[in-house]
């Protein structure tokens, strides 16, 4: 049973908002420190640039997948509406309900990382760490409570503000002076010491491209927004994928940024590469400046995430499957109870640390919501062959089989990686 809205949600976002939207949500800390993990796991930096340059593409398949679904079905709610469509409500809940508990857990988790970082910049911060993360939740809480234009403009400016920031740390890199050819031995127990084919090798490089895919996470955001896109048909595939091209993009410019000015040990040896490559263009304040980007990421991503979850809530109980007021939206088109619930439940989890089970539940969660949307797309194709489709999937059925089989893999390894949650 679907149950109507008394107010429709306002369809006033466009192309620019819509990457935004993928860019802010996907681009976080990741890309600062996971560069020296994919490098410690592959021990060559040719390698290196080929694992960015596939987890890239294999971002971009996805986005090729789902822009077909959120262009055929703009509907607010995010993976949960192609669940409901291709599985009925019974798949649809499932899927739903484990996206908003993700995207719950995940405003909790960023709050407590936005204030141990601000808590690196001003000490009153880090001696009441909890008090802090609750007050940037309220903060962003109260920005998107007033309504939906002024929830563009934050996350537009936020957006560009870390997209120049990162650009520069990278254009640090390359005015730099050079590393020197590095002729030290590849580091022990990486892909290029360890036999090739081995299962010893094949460990550590799935290992990399868990990593490389993970910093990737994020940039299907525009779904959740499909509904408040003024040409959705036009819009959504666009956002998606050029979404998934522009991360792509500037992902491989700072690796690249950073394999130039740090040696390979170096670079394999850190746990935070950014803080190293800019102290050499900025021998005083480069870590601050990292710390400050990093802050700066990590409220891009709250940002995004408090525009996706309530909208998650809303598709959920708009069709009858939660609290008939989590569908209402206000005059400042802010679906107002959702984002007040969705902030409440985070509050709750920074308040009592149990954030930390959710997330490990959430990561064999989200691979299967993955899988549940690309299967969802083959699905939908057979039973449904007549439906309007804006945008077809380039190199389909192929290219969706490689995310979909790529999704199953990647369950099978979080199952074995942490099998006590897979069980619960």
């Amino acid at each position: 049973m679907t149950i109507a809205a008394a107010r429709p949600l306002h369809r006033i976002l466009g192309l620019g908002f819509g990457l935004a939207m993928a860019f802010g949500s996907t681009v976080g800390v990741g890309i600062l420190r996971q560069p020296g993990i994919v490098a410690a796991a592959l021990g060559d930096t040719h390698l290196v640039v080929l694992f960015w340059v596939v987890g890239g593409l294999y971002a971009l398949l996805g986005a090729v997948a789902l822009a077909e679904l959120a262009a055929m079905i703009p509907l607010a709610g995010g993976f949960y509406v192609y669940a409901r469509r291709a599985f009925g409500d019974r798949g649809g809940f499932v899927i739903g309900w484990s996206d908003w508990i993700n995207n719950v857990a995940a405003l909790a988790i960023v709050s407590i990382a936005i204030a141990s970082f601000l808590g690196a910049l001003w000490a009153p911060a880090a001696a009441h760490n909890q008090v802090t993360a609750l007050a940037v939740l309220s903060a962003f809480t109260g920005l998107h409570w007033v309504g939906l234009r002024l929830g563009r403009a934050v996350t537009a400016s936020i957006c560009v503000v870390v997209g120049l920031m990162l650009l520069m740390l990278a254009l640090g890199c390359f005015l730099a002076t050079p590393a020197p050819a590095s002729t030290a031995t590849a580091p022990a127990h990486s892909a290029a010491s360890l036999p090739l084919m081995s299962a010893a090798m094949i460990a550590v490089i799935v290992m990399a491209l868990r990593a490389v895919l993970q910093t990737f996470d994020g940039w299907y955001a525009p779904i959740y927004v499909a509904e408040e896109s003024a040409d959705p048909a036009r819009t959504l595939p666009r956002a998606i994928i050029g979404g998934a091209l522009l991360v792509a993009a500037l992902y491989l410019i700072i690796n690249m940024a950073f394999i130039r000015v740090l040696p390979l040990p170096v670079l394999a040896a850190s746990q935070l590469p950014a803080a190293e490559a800019a102290r050499l263009f900025l021998p005083r304040g480069g870590a601050e400046i990292v710390t400050v980007i990093s802050l700066l990421t990590m409220l891009s991503v709250l940002n995004a995430t408090l525009i996706c979850a309530p909208r998650i809530l809303l598709g959920l109980s708009r069709d009858g499957l939660g609290t008939q007021r989590a569908a209402a939206v206000s005059a400042s088109g802010t679906p107002r109870f959702a984002l007040g619930l969705s902030s409440v439940i985070a509050a709750l989890l920074i308040l009592t640390g149990t954030f930390e089970q959710i997330i490990a539940l959430a990561v064999v969660l989200f691979v299967c919501i993955y899988i549940s949307t690309y299967a969802a797309l083959f699905v939908l194709r057979r039973r449904e062959p007549d439906l309007p489709r804006p945008y077809r999937a380039f190199g389909f059925p192929y290219s969706t089989a490689v995310v979909l089989l790529g999704s199953v893999l990647f369950l099978v390894a979080a199952v074995s990686a942490d099998p006590r949650s897979a069980i619960i």
